[in-house]
């Protein structure tokens, strides 16, 4: 049998790139699929934990709001922290939840923007609000006589709506650009939410500029607040030795630890997975560390200021005993 050679004409040619890259009418999350035996296990584990968050930060926002004492910049900021860690554990964890329940990981092409969009504006709102937090703690520290009149209602205000707006622009841009990208690979993504990484392994053509695009906001909103977090917690353990009390020593550190705790938790498994090299064969290594970052912090954070916090602890005696007089009344 002789073979021969056809050649196409140039509309049908155009006909077939464009199929090859149309945008996919949806994406679908392979998440936790492979070990189906096990979606139930998962399912009430994530679904205990998003629980904890919602009520453990939702505690922590109560206890900030009612109690007169605690009407201070640092508990005002703590109670936002808190806010936000509901919005972005809430961006991924309900969707994950759906899928192990229907074993389904289909999600629109729209849904999926959206959904990256948000965590992405989430994650930046939070890198930012721990800068200013350390900068609370500097100003509390190492200028004490100041600090009334440093962090007034009226710039712990300006701090908090700064931290929310400054990603804005660039997520948003971000976001855009990604999803104008030819989708020409699979649409499965090996992941358990929309995250910018494993869409771009499903992009082809020169993404060069792409990747570029990805790095430098990664690096603008995750090492240089990181590196200002750490001139700040720097100069605040140089002032803390030098106190004469060990008294008031102690409760400096105190004051601290929480917040450094939730630092290393986020910081080092975000910063891992993002600055890392992207490689096929640590892909499920990713998925556990974005599980560190984006469900166990936000379920440590109002374990970490309630236990290690006295005055948080005698809140919680306070009020729930007033809860109980409520109750019976």
């Amino acid at each position: 049998m002789q073979s021969r050679n056809v050649t196409l004409p140039e509309e049908n040619k155009r006909n077939i790139i464009e199929i090859n890259l149309t945008v996919p009418a949806e994406f679908v999350l392979v998440g936790f699929s492979d070990i189906p035996k096990l979606h139930w296990f998962f399912f009430g584990i994530f679904l205990f934990i998003y629980v904890i968050i919602l009520l453990g930060n939702g505690l922590i926002i109560l206890i900030t709001k009612v109690e007169p004492t605690y009407q201070t910049p640092m508990y005002f900021f703590i109670s936002n922290f808190s806010f936000i860690e509901i919005c972005y554990v809430s961006v991924t964890l309900p969707r994950m939840l759906m899928d192990l329940c229907t074993l389904k990981g289909n999600i629109s092409f729209y849904g999926c923007a959206t959904q990256m969009c948000l965590f992405l504006f989430l994650g930046t709102t939070e890198c930012f609000l721990l800068v200013v937090m350390s900068y609370d703690r500097y100003v509390a520290i190492c200028n004490p006589l100041y600090y009334p009149l440093i962090m007034n209602h009226k710039m712990c205000n300006q701090l908090v709506v700064g931290s929310w707006v400054i990603g804005i622009p660039i997520q948003v841009g971000q976001t855009y650009h990604i999803f104008s990208l030819p989708f020409c690979k699979s649409n499965k993504l090996n992941h358990f939410f929309c995250d910018m990484p494993q869409l771009l392994q499903l992009t082809c053509g020169d993404i060069f500029m792409s990747k570029i695009m990805f790095y430098i906001p990664t690096v603008l909103f995750v090492t240089v607040p990181f590196m200002l977090i750490v001139g700040s917690y720097s100069r605040i353990i140089s002032t803390i030795v030098k106190l004469p009390s060990s008294t008031g020593r102690t409760k400096a550190f105190s004051t601290c630890s929480s917040h450094i705790i939730v630092l290393f938790l986020f910081y080092g498994s975000g910063g891992i997975t993002y600055l890392k090299p992207k490689s096929n064969e640590y892909e499920g290594t990713d998925k556990i560390l974005s599980l560190f970052y984006t469900i166990l912090t936000p379920m440590f954070n109002p374990l970490i200021y309630s236990l290690r916090n006295k005055d948080v602890t005698m809140a919680l005696r306070k009020f729930f005993p007033s809860l109980f007089t409520l109750q019976k009344n």
